[in-house]
Protein backbone atom coordinates (compact mmCIF):
# COMPACT_ATOMS: atom_id res chain seq x y z
CA UNK A 1 0.00 0.00 0.00
CA UNK A 2 1.02 3.36 -1.14
CA UNK A 3 2.20 5.55 2.67
CA UNK A 4 1.28 8.72 0.95
CA UNK A 5 -2.41 7.02 0.27
CA UNK A 6 -3.86 5.57 3.23
CA UNK A 7 -6.79 3.94 3.49
CA UNK A 8 -9.47 5.64 5.03
CA UNK A 9 -12.30 3.09 5.87
CA UNK A 10 -15.77 5.46 7.10
CA UNK A 11 -18.41 3.62 8.93
CA UNK A 12 -21.92 4.62 9.09
CA UNK A 13 -24.61 2.92 11.23
CA UNK A 14 -27.67 3.32 9.64
CA UNK A 15 -31.56 3.22 10.56
CA UNK A 16 -34.33 3.82 8.14
CA UNK A 17 -31.78 6.19 6.36
CA UNK A 18 -33.04 5.36 2.38
CA UNK A 19 -33.58 9.03 1.82
CA UNK A 20 -30.43 10.35 3.39
CA UNK A 21 -27.10 7.49 2.07
CA UNK A 22 -27.82 8.67 -1.79
CA UNK A 23 -27.37 12.01 -1.16
CA UNK A 24 -24.35 10.84 1.41
CA UNK A 25 -22.52 8.97 -0.76
CA UNK A 26 -22.35 11.79 -3.71
CA UNK A 27 -20.87 13.84 -0.98
CA UNK A 28 -18.29 11.71 0.29
CA UNK A 29 -17.21 11.10 -3.10
CA UNK A 30 -16.73 14.49 -3.83
CA UNK A 31 -14.78 14.97 -0.49
CA UNK A 32 -12.95 12.09 -0.51
CA UNK A 33 -11.93 11.77 -4.03
CA UNK A 34 -9.39 15.19 -3.53
CA UNK A 35 -8.69 14.38 -0.02
CA UNK A 36 -4.94 12.17 -0.96
CA UNK A 37 -6.77 9.22 0.31
CA UNK A 38 -7.67 5.53 -0.78
CA UNK A 39 -11.54 4.78 1.13
CA UNK A 40 -13.93 2.33 1.48
CA UNK A 41 -17.59 3.18 2.83
CA UNK A 42 -18.74 0.29 5.52
CA UNK A 43 -22.36 0.96 6.04
CA UNK A 44 -24.20 -1.30 8.84
CA UNK A 45 -28.06 -1.23 8.13
CA UNK A 46 -29.77 -1.86 11.75
CA UNK A 47 -32.57 -3.76 10.63
CA UNK A 48 -34.42 -1.08 8.51
CA UNK A 49 -37.68 -1.03 7.19
CA UNK A 50 -37.42 2.00 4.25
CA UNK A 51 -35.67 -0.13 1.84
CA UNK A 52 -31.92 1.25 3.25
CA UNK A 53 -30.31 -1.99 2.43
CA UNK A 54 -32.11 -2.74 -1.30
CA UNK A 55 -30.05 0.86 -1.90
CA UNK A 56 -27.07 0.01 -0.22
CA UNK A 57 -27.04 -3.25 -2.44
CA UNK A 58 -27.53 -0.89 -5.67
CA UNK A 59 -24.45 1.40 -5.07
CA UNK A 60 -22.16 -1.07 -4.18
CA UNK A 61 -22.85 -3.13 -7.64
CA UNK A 62 -21.63 -0.40 -9.17
CA UNK A 63 -18.81 1.00 -6.43
CA UNK A 64 -16.79 -1.86 -4.78
CA UNK A 65 -15.73 0.68 -2.52
CA UNK A 66 -19.24 0.78 -0.70
CA UNK A 67 -19.50 -3.12 1.32
CA UNK A 68 -22.97 -3.23 3.64
CA UNK A 69 -24.34 -5.44 6.06
CA UNK A 70 -27.76 -5.98 7.18
CA UNK A 71 -28.53 -6.70 11.04
CA UNK A 72 -31.17 -9.65 11.67
CA UNK A 73 -32.92 -7.31 14.06
CA UNK A 74 -32.74 -4.01 15.23
CA UNK A 75 -29.60 -4.80 18.17
CA UNK A 76 -28.31 -0.05 17.96
CA UNK A 77 -26.07 2.23 17.25
CA UNK A 78 -23.75 1.18 19.62
CA UNK A 79 -23.47 -2.49 18.25
CA UNK A 80 -23.11 -1.45 14.14
CA UNK A 81 -20.25 0.77 15.39
CA UNK A 82 -18.74 -2.28 16.56
CA UNK A 83 -19.73 -4.38 13.24
CA UNK A 84 -18.32 -1.89 11.25
CA UNK A 85 -15.20 -1.36 13.01
CA UNK A 86 -14.82 -5.15 12.93
CA UNK A 87 -15.19 -4.97 8.77
CA UNK A 88 -12.73 -1.79 8.24
CA UNK A 89 -9.54 -2.56 6.61
CA UNK A 90 -8.27 1.23 6.55
CA UNK A 91 -5.27 2.51 8.61
CA UNK A 92 -8.02 4.35 10.05
CA UNK A 93 -11.48 4.95 10.25
CA UNK A 94 -14.21 7.47 10.73
CA UNK A 95 -17.13 7.00 12.26
CA UNK A 96 -20.18 9.01 11.68
CA UNK A 97 -23.86 8.79 11.03
CA UNK A 98 -25.90 8.22 8.05
CA UNK A 99 -28.67 11.54 8.51
CA UNK A 100 -25.87 13.85 7.03
CA UNK A 101 -25.92 15.97 10.47
CA UNK A 102 -22.71 15.29 10.61
CA UNK A 103 -21.22 17.06 7.25
CA UNK A 104 -18.55 14.79 5.20
CA UNK A 105 -16.65 17.77 4.35
CA UNK A 106 -15.34 18.19 7.99
CA UNK A 107 -13.40 14.71 7.30
CA UNK A 108 -10.19 16.39 5.36
CA UNK A 109 -9.84 18.37 8.94
CA UNK A 110 -9.69 14.83 11.28
CA UNK A 111 -7.04 13.38 8.40
CA UNK A 112 -4.82 16.44 8.89
CA UNK A 113 -5.26 16.05 12.66
CA UNK A 114 -4.92 12.45 12.48
CA UNK A 115 -1.19 13.05 10.13
CA UNK A 116 -0.16 15.40 12.96
CA UNK A 117 0.39 11.62 14.68
CA UNK A 118 -3.03 11.63 16.60
CA UNK A 119 -4.52 8.60 17.76
CA UNK A 120 -8.24 9.70 18.11
CA UNK A 121 -9.74 12.40 17.21
CA UNK A 122 -12.83 13.94 17.93
CA UNK A 123 -15.41 16.28 16.34
CA UNK A 124 -17.24 18.27 19.12
CA UNK A 125 -20.08 20.13 18.39
CA UNK A 126 -20.19 23.43 18.61
CA UNK A 127 -23.89 24.49 17.83
CA UNK A 128 -26.67 21.71 16.80
CA UNK A 129 -29.42 23.00 14.03
CA UNK A 130 -32.70 21.95 13.82
CA UNK A 131 -32.90 19.75 17.16
CA UNK A 132 -35.44 20.19 19.90
CA UNK A 133 -34.92 21.81 23.38
CA UNK A 134 -35.64 18.59 25.08
CA UNK A 135 -32.64 16.81 22.71
CA UNK A 136 -29.87 19.41 23.53
CA UNK A 137 -31.09 19.60 27.48
CA UNK A 138 -30.77 15.61 27.86
CA UNK A 139 -27.37 15.71 25.76
CA UNK A 140 -26.20 18.73 28.19
CA UNK A 141 -27.64 16.55 31.45
CA UNK A 142 -25.88 13.57 30.18
CA UNK A 143 -22.46 14.60 29.22
CA UNK A 144 -22.41 17.03 32.66
CA UNK A 145 -23.32 13.37 34.47
CA UNK A 146 -21.11 11.28 32.68
CA UNK A 147 -17.84 14.28 33.23
CA UNK A 148 -18.88 14.51 37.14
CA UNK A 149 -19.83 10.66 38.45
CA UNK A 150 -16.99 8.45 36.26
CA UNK A 151 -13.25 8.34 35.09
CA UNK A 152 -14.17 10.33 32.18
CA UNK A 153 -13.87 13.68 33.39
CA UNK A 154 -12.15 14.77 29.52
CA UNK A 155 -15.42 14.59 27.87
CA UNK A 156 -16.49 17.65 25.65
CA UNK A 157 -19.39 19.31 27.49
CA UNK A 158 -21.40 19.06 23.93
CA UNK A 159 -20.34 15.03 23.13
CA UNK A 160 -19.15 14.13 19.98
CA UNK A 161 -20.73 11.14 18.05
CA UNK A 162 -18.51 11.77 14.80
CA UNK A 163 -14.75 10.94 15.10
CA UNK A 164 -11.68 9.21 13.86
CA UNK A 165 -9.67 6.22 15.00
CA UNK A 166 -6.26 5.21 14.13
CA UNK A 167 -5.75 1.39 13.33
CA UNK A 168 -4.29 0.55 16.91
CA UNK A 169 -7.19 1.76 18.34
CA UNK A 170 -9.60 -0.17 16.63
CA UNK A 171 -7.58 -3.36 16.63
CA UNK A 172 -7.65 -2.33 21.09
CA UNK A 173 -11.42 -1.25 20.75
CA UNK A 174 -12.39 -4.61 19.25
CA UNK A 175 -10.72 -6.44 21.93
CA UNK A 176 -13.86 -5.64 23.98
CA UNK A 177 -16.89 -7.71 24.20
CA UNK A 178 -19.16 -6.01 26.23
CA UNK A 179 -22.97 -5.68 25.21
CA UNK A 180 -24.73 -2.95 27.09
CA UNK A 181 -21.65 -0.15 26.37
CA UNK A 182 -21.46 3.28 24.83
CA UNK A 183 -19.15 3.19 22.11
CA UNK A 184 -17.96 6.97 22.56
CA UNK A 185 -17.72 6.43 26.26
CA UNK A 186 -15.34 3.19 25.95
CA UNK A 187 -12.85 4.65 23.37
CA UNK A 188 -12.89 7.56 25.06
CA UNK A 189 -12.11 5.65 28.12
CA UNK A 190 -9.24 3.49 26.22
CA UNK A 191 -6.86 6.79 26.25
CA UNK A 192 -4.60 7.03 23.61
CA UNK A 193 -3.37 10.52 21.97
CA UNK A 194 -6.69 12.15 21.57
CA UNK A 195 -7.49 15.81 20.11
CA UNK A 196 -10.36 17.69 18.84
CA UNK A 197 -11.79 19.70 16.42
CA UNK A 198 -15.11 22.08 16.36
CA UNK A 199 -17.64 21.79 13.86
CA UNK A 200 -21.75 22.76 13.33
CA UNK A 201 -24.04 20.01 13.33
CA UNK A 202 -26.56 20.48 10.63
CA UNK A 203 -30.09 19.55 10.74
CA UNK A 204 -31.36 16.16 9.14
CA UNK A 205 -31.71 16.25 5.36
CA UNK A 206 -34.63 14.12 5.26
CA UNK A 207 -36.57 11.76 7.75
CA UNK A 208 -36.82 11.95 11.57
CA UNK A 209 -34.58 10.21 14.20
CA UNK A 210 -34.80 6.80 15.40
CA UNK A 211 -33.41 7.71 18.89
CA UNK A 212 -36.24 7.32 21.19
CA UNK A 213 -36.76 8.57 24.95
CA UNK A 214 -36.53 4.87 25.77
CA UNK A 215 -33.10 4.34 23.58
CA UNK A 216 -31.71 7.60 25.74
CA UNK A 217 -32.59 5.91 29.17
CA UNK A 218 -30.97 2.88 28.19
CA UNK A 219 -27.84 4.84 27.25
CA UNK A 220 -27.68 6.61 30.59
CA UNK A 221 -28.23 3.42 32.69
CA UNK A 222 -25.52 1.50 30.20
CA UNK A 223 -23.30 4.61 30.70
CA UNK A 224 -23.48 4.97 34.31
CA UNK A 225 -23.29 0.91 35.18
CA UNK A 226 -20.42 0.49 33.06
CA UNK A 227 -18.06 3.37 33.80
CA UNK A 228 -19.06 4.39 37.00
CA UNK A 229 -19.73 2.25 40.62
CA UNK A 230 -20.75 5.87 42.05
CA UNK A 231 -24.68 4.49 42.51
CA UNK A 232 -23.62 1.61 44.83
CA UNK A 233 -21.08 3.65 46.60
CA UNK A 234 -23.87 6.10 46.88
CA UNK A 235 -26.32 3.31 48.47
CA UNK A 236 -23.66 3.17 51.19
CA UNK A 237 -23.30 6.58 52.42
CA UNK A 238 -27.32 6.74 51.96
CA UNK A 239 -27.63 3.50 54.32
CA UNK A 240 -25.34 4.70 56.50
CA UNK A 241 -27.12 8.08 56.92
CA UNK A 242 -30.27 6.68 57.28
CA UNK A 243 -29.13 4.32 59.77
CA UNK A 244 -27.94 7.13 61.87
CA UNK A 245 -31.54 9.21 61.94
CA UNK A 246 -32.95 5.87 62.83
CA UNK A 247 -30.95 5.45 65.61
CA UNK A 248 -31.08 8.73 66.50
CA UNK A 249 -34.73 9.49 66.45
CA UNK A 250 -35.07 5.42 67.94
CA UNK A 251 -32.86 7.24 70.98
CA UNK A 252 -35.43 10.20 71.06
CA UNK A 253 -37.88 7.64 71.53
CA UNK A 254 -36.93 6.11 74.26
CA UNK A 255 -35.77 8.97 76.13
CA UNK A 256 -39.51 10.46 75.55
CA UNK A 257 -40.87 7.20 76.90
CA UNK A 258 -39.16 7.83 79.91
CA UNK A 259 -39.73 10.46 80.64
CA UNK A 260 -43.46 10.17 80.20
CA UNK A 261 -44.07 11.35 77.10
CA UNK A 262 -44.28 8.94 74.14
CA UNK A 263 -44.74 9.71 71.04
CA UNK A 264 -47.94 9.61 69.30
CA UNK A 265 -49.53 9.64 65.93
CA UNK A 266 -49.98 7.41 63.34
CA UNK A 267 -48.96 9.56 60.49
CA UNK A 268 -46.14 10.58 61.31
CA UNK A 269 -44.82 6.64 61.57
CA UNK A 270 -46.52 5.30 58.28
CA UNK A 271 -44.47 8.66 56.57
CA UNK A 272 -40.87 6.70 58.30
CA UNK A 273 -41.86 3.67 57.02
CA UNK A 274 -42.80 4.72 53.46
CA UNK A 275 -39.76 6.71 52.81
CA UNK A 276 -37.54 3.89 54.68
CA UNK A 277 -39.26 1.57 51.83
CA UNK A 278 -38.95 3.76 49.20
CA UNK A 279 -35.19 4.14 49.95
CA UNK A 280 -34.71 0.52 49.78
CA UNK A 281 -36.42 -0.18 46.60
CA UNK A 282 -34.66 2.19 44.94
CA UNK A 283 -31.60 0.56 46.18
CA UNK A 284 -32.76 -2.74 45.21
CA UNK A 285 -33.50 -1.27 41.80
CA UNK A 286 -29.94 0.02 41.37
CA UNK A 287 -28.81 -3.55 42.51
CA UNK A 288 -30.70 -4.84 39.56
CA UNK A 289 -29.45 -2.70 36.85
CA UNK A 290 -26.04 -3.78 37.94
CA UNK A 291 -27.02 -7.58 38.51
CA UNK A 292 -28.70 -7.75 35.02
CA UNK A 293 -26.05 -6.30 32.96
CA UNK A 294 -23.27 -9.41 34.78
CA UNK A 295 -25.98 -11.42 34.03
CA UNK A 296 -26.33 -10.44 30.04
CA UNK A 297 -22.32 -10.34 30.19
CA UNK A 298 -22.01 -13.94 31.89
CA UNK A 299 -24.60 -15.56 28.73
CA UNK A 300 -22.24 -14.31 26.07
CA UNK A 301 -24.86 -14.23 23.51
CA UNK A 302 -23.38 -12.20 20.38
CA UNK A 303 -23.87 -8.61 20.06
CA UNK A 304 -25.39 -8.88 17.23
CA UNK A 305 -26.67 -11.41 13.66
CA UNK A 306 -26.38 -10.23 10.54
CA UNK A 307 -29.03 -11.28 7.98
CA UNK A 308 -27.47 -9.92 4.80
CA UNK A 309 -24.35 -8.61 2.87
CA UNK A 310 -24.14 -6.65 -0.46
CA UNK A 311 -22.26 -8.90 -3.27
CA UNK A 312 -18.93 -6.90 -2.58
CA UNK A 313 -18.95 -8.24 0.90
CA UNK A 314 -19.67 -11.31 -0.23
Amino acid sequence: MNPRRPLLTIVTPAFNEAENLPAMYERLRAVLDGAGVTWEWVVVDDHSQDGTFALLASLAKDDPRLRAVRFSRNFGSHAAIHCGLSLARGECAVVMAGDLQDPPEVIPQLLAVWREDNQIIWAVRNRREGEKRTTLLFSRYYYWLMRHISSLGRLPPNGADFWLMDRVVIDAYLQFREVNISAMLLIHWLGFQQEVIYYDKQARLHGSSGWSLKKKFKLVLDSVTSFTYFPIRLMSYVGITVAAVGFLYALIIVTNAILGRPVEGWSSLMVVILVLGGIQMGMLGILGEYLWRSHDEARQRPRYLIERRTTAEE
